[in-house]
């Protein structure tokens, strides 16, 4: 039997850190914890290679300055906590200074960080080295990952694929971002913008946000309760709303994604003969607990709590959730805290059409909603919102939409959907083929060219060279007509300039994004026009994407009241079929 040795420091660090840092996903748990306590609004998380070669998180939180740079890599540095009474009071997501370390043990770790007015300064770490310099970046931090477990074979061997890993880390990432509405965050995949999730909305806007459930608003409810020393929030679907596994069951305390058996029970218990036979109901349980009476130091990675008091906490859950489906199946109001729930319009930024509210389904392109047939769900989700709003129940049969004046192609009837890129209409003896995608750009360059367009800050600004002093003269002459446009551009230097802000919901790469302001000069004076196509095209849903019965008739009304029936680019957005063209077809006449 060989003797007792004690491990070299970086040996032991690279065992330790597997309890923390076990794949890529762990990266982008912990990073996402440290932006948060950083009381960060806006998150940007970036992989590469299933986060396999890089993972990258950026915030605009307090920063660090130089001093707190260098101290924070060593072995359980935090800010956080200073002894271990401290996690009685604590309400921070980390706290045990294992994140920053365990990840510069097993990769290398970079970190570019700054305090508001104060100099930036890069830590470059990795297998027991640091080196620490000046550098240039806004207040806030950006830290990355890069080649994962290269120099531990042993440890890389266990990895999945990177697609696998890549949807490990966007789950993570949904997970953390969905308890948390009033932060936005940004998931970037390869380079491509995946998900974005705009700050400002409720809890349930934000949950179904994050979990595709867009298009069932209307069927999901927020209920709330509280006890001694603790609050919860439950988002949860009606019985129209179910699921033959229990994949959309989740439960959060003070703002962890957890696993708590009992928790998920009193889910199921409190809402027990309101769904089918061998179905489940969707819903998340977002707790508040005081800190001295829940521990989450059980767990390397927090997924675990112990509960002071957990059968109040269980006993609170199901007795709110039995009161509220009793109250839903006698079809009475059932009282909720107030919750605002914004309008989410096609260009997914706060916009209001008049007689119309639009909800769109986001994050769905290709496919029906699972197993169900979309136009029967929107009849009967709005119908059952109806009923527990006390307002008009829509008729589940032909669905026609009012318009606040007679339009010029009079009132329409939904037909159906076609390959993901057509929505069918009639009105009279007349069938159109609405191209989805074209009728969105088209309505968003009108609203685009008569109102400003909303900016989103960018956390890190995107440098570009102009070709000539002409191109300089030309964006310094029109910056200010853009920035109402939503494109914020400053000059550093000669030739050389900067973009801070682009319209919310943009989602090209970076180098498409580069690529449509150099060809602005190049429009002449309809620079303005050009931007606002670029802006429609860019921002209008896409072909593939599920639109409701209800959402696609309004997209379509609208489209067909414009006074130019063409994109932007000159395509017509709509085809007509006379009657009488189909019975010939068939030989009927």
């Amino acid at each position: 039997m060989a003797r007792i040795q004690v491990l070299p420091p970086e040996e032991a660090r690279k065992i330790a850190a597997g309890e923390v840092i076990d794949r890529p996903a762990a990266l982008v748990r912990e990073f996402i914890d440290n932006a948060l306590d950083a009381d960060a609004k806006n998150i940007e998380v970036s992989i590469e290679e299933g986060g396999i070669r890089l993972v990258e998180v950026s915030d605009d939180g307090i920063g660090m300055d130089r001093d707190d740079l260098a101290l924070c890599i060593e072995d359980h540095a935090t800010s956080k906590i200073t002894r271990l009474d401290d996690l009685g009071t604590t309400r921070t997501l980390g706290f045990r200074g294992e994140a920053l370390p365990a990840a510069a043990a097993v990769a290398e770790l970079e970190i570019v960080t700054s305090r508001k007015n104060e100099a930036a300064w890069r830590l470059c770490a990795h297998n027991g080295t640091a080196k620490l310099d000046g550098a240039a970046r806004a207040a806030g931090t950006t830290v990355r990952t890069r080649f994962l477990f290269d120099y531990i074979p042993a440890r890389k061997q266990f990895l999945k694929r990177p697609s696998s890993e890549a949807q490990l880390c966007k789950q993570v990432f949904l997970e953390k971002a969905a308890a948390f509405p009033g932060v936005q965050f940004r998931f970037i995949q390869d380079g491509t913008l995946k998900v974005f999730l705009p700050s400002g909305v409720s809890l349930k806007d934000r949950f179904a946000a994050a979990f595709k459930l867009d298009q069932f608003l209307p069927l999901l409810h927020h209920i709330a309760g509280r006890g001694a020393g603790f609050s919860f929030a439950v988002i949860v679907g009606g019985p129209g709303l179910s699921r033959p596994d229990k994949k959309l069951q989740m439960v959060f305390a003070n703002g962890r994604r957890i696993q708590d058996w009992s928790l998920q029970q009193a889910l199921e218990a409190g809402l027990q003969g309101g769904f089918p036979n061998n179905e489940h109901p969707v819903g998340a349980i977002f707790l508040d607990v005081d800190p001295e009476r829940v521990d989450f130091n059980i767990h390397p990675a927090k997924r675990e709590a112990k509960f002071r008091q957990a059968g109040e906490i269980h006993h609170a859950v199901t007795t709110t959730l039995r009161a509220f489906l009793s109250e839903l199946l006698r079809g009475r109001s059932f009282t909720l805290p107030e919750c605002s729930a914004p309008s989410l319009p096609f260009s997914r930024t706060p916009r209001q059409t008049p007689g119309r509210t639009f909800y769109p389904a986001q994050g769905n392109e290709g496919r029906e909603p699972d197993g169900k047939d979309g136009a029967a769900d929107q009849a009967s989700a709005l119908a059952e919102q109806a009923l527990y709003e006390d307002a008009e129940p829509v008729d589940s049969g032909e669905s026609v939409i009012a318009a606040e004046s007679a339009p010029p192609y009079g009132v329409l009837t939904f037909v159906g959907r076609l390959w993901g890129v057509f929505i069918l209409v009639a009105k009279g003896n007349r069938l159109y083929l609405i191209d989805q995608h074209a009728a969105h750009e088209r309505i968003l360059y009108q609203h685009y060219l008569s109102e400003p367009i909303s900016g989103e800050k960018l956390l890190i600004p995107l440098t570009f060279n102009a070709e000539s002093a002409e191109e300089d003269a030309f964006l310094r002459e029109h910056r200010e007509a853009l920035a109402r446009r939503g494109l914020t551009i400053e000059q550093d230097a000669p030739h050389v300039w900067r973009l801070t802000t682009l319209p919310a919901g943009w989602r090209a790469t970076d180098g498409q994004t580069i690529e449509a302001v150099l060809a602005l000069p190049r429009t002449g004076t309809n620079f303005v026009e050009n931007w606002a196509a670029s802006c429609a095209c860019h921002t209008a849903i896409r072909d593939g994407a599920f639109l409701d019965e209800r959402t696609a008739l309004a997209l379509a009304q609208e489209a067909m009241d414009m006074p130019d029936h063409h994109c932007p680019h000159g395509r017509p957005i709509w085809v007509e079929i006379m009657r009488e063209s189909l019975l010939k077809g068939v030989k009927r006449l």
